[in-house]
């Protein structure tokens, strides 16, 4: 496994990821298990914040402690199915700033297309975790690392649930200097793209829409 790819080795992630793949699980369930998933990865993902020193009164003495500043971090969705990830992260940072980037694809120029971007202010400072559950072939998680990128955000990781081979080495090939955090790592893509043995259309299936 390439060193930029962190696979989440812990019961509790292989647990819900086995919820999610179960045909069975409500779109009620889904979400949830979701955002579980997120926080499970997300944590891991967290692990080098920056921390400042902070000055704190317990209720016997003043102490110096660490805390991590509330404008270090931005959080992006990528509409919409990594808007179900957010809350997961939120409940580790919940002052975090979110961002958020739509993207649909062109299938015509094969190519993912940018409808919406709102971003955070001051991102040069911020370490940027992009959220999307499923990396099938890897464009959608490219185009949003260019997006970021561009506004001048240097210090970028990818939270996901499950990847293909494929859409990791796409990521990795353009995008060297970017960790993804994972679930799981699938064993292949079928020929409609989805992740095999996958967990179906993800964004259907968080939001009842089939």
């Amino acid at each position: 496994m390439n060193k930029n790819v962190i696979i989440i080795e812990h019961p509790l992630v292989h647990h819900k990821i086995a919820l999610l793949r179960d045909r069975r699980t409500t779109t009620k369930e889904f979400r949830e298990v979701v955002g579980e998933l997120a926080t499970l990865v997300g944590y891991e993902a967290l692990h080098d914040l920056p921390l400042e020193p902070v000055e704190i009164k317990t209720p016997i003495e003043t102490v110096n402690e660490m805390m991590i500043r509330d404008d270090s971090v931005a959080v992006i969705p990528i509409l919409r199915s990594g808007l179900c990830m957010v809350d997961g992260i939120l409940k580790l940072l919940p002052n975090a700033k979110v961002g958020h980037i739509g993207l649909y694809s062109d299938r015509d120029m094969e190519r993912r297309v940018e409808y919406y971007t709102k971003l955070p202010k001051n991102m040069e400072g911020k370490q940027s975790i992009i959220l999307d559950p499923i990396i099938a072939t890897g464009e959608s998680a490219c185009s949003a690392i260019d997006i970021i990128k561009q506004s001048g955000c240097k210090h970028i990781k990818f939270v996901s649930l499950l990847a293909s081979p494929a859409g990791l080495e796409r990521i990795i090939s353009k995008h060297p200097d970017v960790l993804i955090y994972l679930g799981a790592k699938e064993r292949e893509l079928d020929a409609d793209c989805f992740l095999v043995p996958g967990v179906g259309d993800a964004g259907d299936r968080m939001f009842g829409t089939k």
